[in-house]
């Protein structure tokens, strides 16, 4: 910053899968674990129980919320728990992400001033998407808390264009140059979804026939309400055959549907296809990484030592800008010596 080399007007966020130092062949399902003493004082294993432990109170007041009406979330957990664990390095995901084969591995999360790449955090989590996306809220915020930084849009992949994360970042007034998740299945020649019409001021979907597809206000999976059409005016309906298999239409709106449209609308923009490219830069720093130096595969075992070595990794890659923007004449480092 002092160098000039971070501007603070756009960021991109990405994420890029490290192998763990954990064999692929020796996973285990979470009820065929049986820790042993030995086991237990493993770094590694140590940290994972705690966070478990720390987990525990969490589960059980979102176990105790009854949904309702009112649009109160179901009790559903957020996401599924893992269907294999390393015995010697738990906290890492049995991923198969990036077309590589199945094995046990990290997620290594840059946040970058795309003025110069600069790298601005970083953020180490499993290599889950899940956990990869919700790890940009801690990214953002904590650059803003510690750098007085907080870009006016950041730019990102298909897999953080969620609604939740959308609306937090226009809630925090950073425009998301984003392409938004679409969950929706293709139509197979059937009606598709923008044929159904959404009047917000009354919460209702009206049909191409004319007819409402009204919602109880629950929220499931916390995420999303269902809209839905009476099962009797689909049996009726002359454009059934093109709209629904089933007995009656069912819609589901996003929560966070607002976001999503102010994101859809957004794209296309020469603003979006500008950051679009600008993105690009976070996913060379992970190439570089990688081809130029060798970092692959972790040395070390846990979340906390996955944190170092990703940190210490940055930190490499940001002397190297450094050195290649500056250079000598302006009292910069060697390259050389940056290298080594």
């Amino acid at each position: 910053m002092a160098a000039g080399l971070v501007k603070g007007e756009g960021f991109a966020v990405d994420a890029s899968v490290m192998e763990a130092n954990a064999s692929r062949y020796h996973g285990k399902a979470p009820g065929e674990l049986d820790w042993t003493d030995a086991q237990r004082q493993k770094r590694a294993v140590a940290e994972y129980l705690a966070g478990l432990e720390a987990e525990a109170p969490v589960h059980d007041a979102r176990d105790s919320r009854d949904g309702g009406s009112d649009g109160t979330p179901t009790a559903k957990p957020d996401r599924k728990p893992p269907k294999v664990i390393s015995p010697s390095d738990p906290s890492s995901a049995w991923t198969a992400k990036a077309n590589k084969r199945v094995q046990f591995g990290y997620g290594l999360n840059y946040l970058i001033d795309v003025e110069h790449a600069i790298i601005v955090d970083v953020e180490a989590t499993p290599a889950r998407t899940y956990d990869e996306v919700a790890s940009t809220k801690t990214m953002i915020e904590r650059t803003e808390q510690r750098l007085d930084l907080k870009p006016d849009w950041l730019a990102a992949d298909t897999a953080y264009g969620i609604g939740k994360l959308l609306a937090w970042l226009l809630g925090k007034s950073i425009t998301p140059h984003i392409p938004v998740w679409e969950r929706y299945p293709s139509t197979d020649g059937m009606f598709s979804r923008s044929e159904f019409t959404y009047d917000a001021e009354r919460d209702i979907y009206v049909c191409p026939s004319g007819k409402l597809l009204r919602t109880s206000g629950t929220v499931h999976d916390s995420r999303v309400r269902n809209y839905l059409s009476q099962p009797q005016d689909c049996r009726t309906c002359t454009l059934k055959q093109r709209c629904t298999r089933a007995p009656f239409k069912k819609i589901a709106r996003d929560i966070n549907e607002d976001a999503r449209n102010h994101a859809r609308s957004l794209k296309g923009t020469p603003e979006f296809e500008r950051s679009s490219n600008a993105r690009k830069k976070v996913e060379m720093r992970f190439a570089h990484l990688k081809v130029q130096h060798g970092f692959e595969r972790m040395r070390l075992r846990g979340l906390s030592s996955a944190r170092d070595e990703f940190h210490l990794a940055a930190i490499v890659q940001n002397l190297k800008t450094m050195a290649l923007r500056l250079g000598p004449a302006t009292g910069g480092v060697c390259v050389d010596r940056v290298k080594a």
